[in-house]
């Protein structure tokens, strides 16, 4: 706490900050230099890592500033709330720390307040983007912090234990708004800055999410997340059943396992190891994108390293074995790991993908992973024979092929539903997730046809746009669009369908490895979620090429092979043949989830660990 507020105070400057060192002089002395003086500034550091008090300087010399600071991080919503409860003017406003204010920019909202007695909120005009400039809300955006005042109120902020979001409006603009009317400036008298660290940015997939909020706000508990951009990520609920059972005991034989790296998309599959009685703990990349899962996991179960001395804490631990995963964004971690010479046998687990890294800058990471580890886990054989085509050293190092995103068995539960073509003699099909194809001429052929596509995602209308908005123009009455479905309603959603589409796309490698694509070589997650219902998958016949899925697919005859939309068409209206496909991936479902290949898993790392020659650590 600093100063105590001057007793003349019109306007209460609330100043969130985390990690804005940087800006926050710059900020602070906007607010110096206005033309209106009757302010009081109070600064809430939000469990920020870097030194705000030494970022204030002198200013926490003026009687007008105090600090509040927080020993962790609490959120944006606590730390405005903060301030509410520490404010003493007759007016709220708001000054994020890498924002700015223009000369009179708190005398134009007062000045707007008092002529407007009916009004609870002011908005003034918004420099944003380097040059761009907007009179009142920007386009596609709430209203921001740094444009708005209000009279004081009792209303709070939502708090991150009720809900984490970019939306503003949500959070207590619109509690407001309806209690009277907004009036606006009609003066560009602030700046909405512009940096990659932003919250909001941090917030909204694909560049931020779920975990990248999570990592960069260093948050320990599960959190229920929705940006303006995605749909609920109800972590609470979602993994209550994982997170309140009691942890297995540590079985005689059980491995200390150091998972390195992120889990990706289904990330509680690894619970499956620590009910077998392995001991798991986690160091985690430091960069996830939205579905690079980091800890603290939501699930619990996983004892966290800490981040700042991990070297030493690795040491302390004595893992059995270091298992570092998964996708391209953990190569740089994985690999400053593997070099970092712990004399702990080291197995690399590889998904997402060889091409990504080599556009990255993370080749010669990759390649050293793939080379120096003691052994290396493929997500799918094409994938494994790439890479001994490509990096031929790493045909010496001890491998297995294990999906590495594989969802855990207890997704499968549930009974199979009713088909919907059994209701209204059409048939219908489902994409899970994002549509990476088909083209909308061909869903346009399939509308012609009677045959429905049914879209499941929460971002689609906002990230692929261009693609939504064609396939409702040539099929409206055929395509339906559907909120995110939850792992434990796959099978009672899903099962509905006749047939689910798979990544749609013409592979030309004809055979030759050194040709293949990530399209070529990649199981897609939604292979899983499709299993788990039971429901047949659509996949374009590649016949000829090297194709992951084309290979698994064919294997146990679990879906339609297809070349053009009429033989797509006299394919799923063949219903004994659909039918035997779907009694076929019902009865292979176990097999495409991770519970179903973890004992071969560890035995691979036993192996690993004993042909390393590394002893096992003694346990007391």
């Amino acid at each position: 706490m600093g100063n105590e507020p001057s007793p003349a105070v019109r306007v209460s400057v609330v100043m969130p900050t985390y990690d804005q060192e940087a800006f926050l002089p710059g900020a602070v002395a906007s607010l110096f230099a206005q033309s209106a003086p009757d302010w009081e500034l109070i600064v809430v550091d939000d469990g920020s890592p870097g030194d705000t008090r030494q970022a204030l300087g002198g200013a926490l010399d003026d009687p007008r500033v105090r600090l509040e600071v927080f020993d962790h991080n609490r959120g944006l919503g606590a730390a405005l709330n903060r301030g509410l409860d520490c404010a003493s003017g007759d007016y709220i406003a708001y000054l994020p720390s890498d924002d700015v204010y223009y000369l009179d920019h708190l005398k134009s909202l007062t000045t707007a307040l008092e002529a407007a007695p009916e009004a609870v909120l002011a908005v003034t005009g918004v420099r944003h983007h380097q040059v761009t400039t907007s009179s009142g809300r920007i386009e596609g955006e709430p209203l921001q912090l740094v444009q708005v005042a209000h009279r004081r109120t009792a209303e709070r902020w939502i708090e991150r234990s009720e809900l984490t979001t970019d939306d503003l409006d949500r959070m207590l603009w619109t509690r407001l708004l309806s209690l009277g009317s907004a009036v606006e400036t009609g003066q560009v008298s602030c700046q909405w800055g512009c940096h990659p660290r932003q919250r909001h940015k941090a917030l909204r997939e694909p560049w931020g999410g779920l975990n990248t909020y999570r990592s960069r706000f260093q948050v320990q508990e599960p959190l229920r997340l929705q940006s303006t951009v995605g749909h609920l990520h109800d972590e609470v609920e979602h993994y209550r059943r994982f997170r309140e059972r009691p942890s297995t005991p540590r079985a005689p034989d059980g491995l200390r396992v150091l998972l390195v790296g992120e889990l990706a998309h289904n990330p509680e599959r690894i619970l499956a190891m620590e009910e077998r009685g392995h001991e798991l703990h986690g160091l985690w990349t430091d960069s996830p994108l939205w579905f690079n899962t980091v800890g603290p996991l939501p699930f619990g179960h996983v004892a966290e390293v800490p981040s700042d001395d991990w070297r030493r804490a690795v040491r302390r631990l004595r893992p059995d074995v270091i298992y570092a995963l998964l996708n391209w964004q953990s190569i740089r971690f994985a690999h400053e790991v593997l070099t970092a010479d712990l004399g702990v046998p080291f197995v690399w687990h590889f998904k997402e993908g060889p091409f990504f890294a080599q556009e990255h800058g993370l080749w010669p990471e990759l390649v050293e992973l793939h080379t120096r580890s003691d052994g290396v886990i493929y997500s799918s054989p094409e994938l494994r024979d790439w890479f001994a085509a490509t990096v031929p050293a790493s045909r010496h190092r001890p491998t297995l092929v294990v999906d590495g995103d594989l969802p855990k068995a207890e997704w499968l539960s549930g009974e199979r539903s009713p088909l919907l073509s059994s209701r209204d003699g059409a048939l219908h099909t489902v994409i899970p997730g994002r549509p990476m194809g088909p083209e909308p001429e061909v869903v346009a052929a399939l509308a012609a046809a009677d045959i429905h596509v049914h879209l499941y995602s929460g971002k689609a209308a906002a990230q692929m746009r261009s693609w939504v908005s064609e396939v409702q123009r040539l099929a409206p009455a055929h395509f339906h669009l559907h909120p995110q479905v939850d792992q434990s309603d796959w099978v009672a959603e899903f099962s509905r369908y006749d047939a689910g589409w798979l990544h749609s796309f013409r592979s030309d490698n004809l055979g030759d490895p050194y040709a293949a694509s990530w399209d070529d070589l990649n199981y897609p997650a939604r292979m899983g979620t499709l299993a788990a219902a039971g429901v047949p998958m659509i996949q374009r016949d590649n016949t000829g090429s090297i194709v992951a899925t084309q290979a698994l697919a064919r294997e146990g005859d679990l879906g339609v092979f297809w070349h053009e939309a009429d033989d797509l068409v006299a394919q799923l209206r063949d219903r004994d043949r659909m039918a035997v496909l779907r009694d076929n991936v019902w009865s292979r479902r176990r097999d495409f989830t991770f519970d179903a290949h973890v004992d071969r898993l560890v035995d691979f790392l036993r192996g690993v660990i004993a042909g390393s020659g590394v002893a096992r650590p003694r346990r007391r």
